[in-house]
């Protein structure tokens, strides 16, 4: 896999929030960057499959310069532990839903914020179910986790 262009996949639980969040931050640090990457999100759960980013999500990107209004939310399936190199968990739950469902070979599996020093082990906040401004805790989250993994990955 080392061989091949990377190709991540974030993951949280909806694919609606987290996600979908991260996948349009990384979408821009890669764009920075001039990493050349598949990029793409999806939930451990299926209430949300076909259903747009939460408002207060795309709200969040829009205010920050990306639109996420044409994301619709899906399940990680199978097929994504082979398609993409690496899939990130946004919180340890959703790791251990990967966990058990990644076969011997696939991606590499990790937490988005293993990637930035000293937060190892941390989870993204999930702003779900609180007040609008938890998006943009969520937002810088999502974006110190995007810039050290594009940097990880870039050549």
């Amino acid at each position: 896999m080392l061989d091949r262009k990377p190709a991540v996949l974030f993951v949280c639980l909806g694919n609606i929030c987290r996600s979908p969040l991260a996948e349009a931050a990384f979408r821009q640090e890669a764009a920075r960057a001039g990493l050349d990457a598949e990029v793409g999100s999806a939930g451990t759960g299926h209430w949300h499959v076909g259903e747009p980013a939460d408002r207060r999500a795309q709200a969040v990107a829009r205010r920050n310069g990306v639109d996420i209004s044409a994301h619709r939310a899906r399940q990680v399936d199978a097929a994504d532990f082979m398609r993409f190199t690496h899939i990130v968990a946004l919180d340890r739950d959703n790791l251990a839903v990967l966990q058990r469902l990644r076969p011997r070979e696939g991606a590499a599996l990790s937490l988005l914020l293993d990637h930035v020093p000293g937060r190892a082990g941390e989870a993204v906040a999930d702003p779900y179910y609180g007040a609008d401004a938890g998006f943009d805790t969520t937002w810088a989250d999502v974006t110190e986790g995007a810039r050290a993994l594009v940097a990880r990955l870039a050549p």
